[in-house]
């Protein structure tokens, strides 16, 4: 899940922007977001982002072309594992996807 969503980052960042990664927990999960400077993503398209019966497509910033189907994918795992997952974005200011995990145990 990480790998596709820094994969998806660096795809829609322009050169010199900043990618972060970070990670917190609580008494009962785990927080992990990955947050960008780039293209950002126009509000009426973020409901499209994890479903299979929609597509949304962007080039990205050297006009790389995905499947659509990653962030589909991401969000079945996280949700088949108790989990959660979101996004924030503003065109041109970036994104930020945030999945949480519940701890082992929890």
């Amino acid at each position: 899940m990480v790998r596709n969503l820094l994969s998806n980052a660096i795809k829609f960042t322009h050169a010199g922007g900043t990618i972060t990664i970070s990670a917190r927990q609580t008494a009962t999960a785990v927080e992990v977001s990955v947050a960008d400077t780039g293209l950002g993503i126009p509000e009426t398209s973020l409901p499209k982002l994890f479903r299979i019966d929609t597509f949304y497509h962007k080039r990205g910033t050297a006009g790389e072309q995905g499947t659509g189907l990653g962030l589909i994918l991401c969000k079945d795992l996280i949700e088949k594992n108790r989990g959660s997952i979101g996004v924030h974005s503003e065109v041109d200011k970036g994104t930020t996807f945030t999945f949480t995990l519940p701890k082992a145990g929890s």
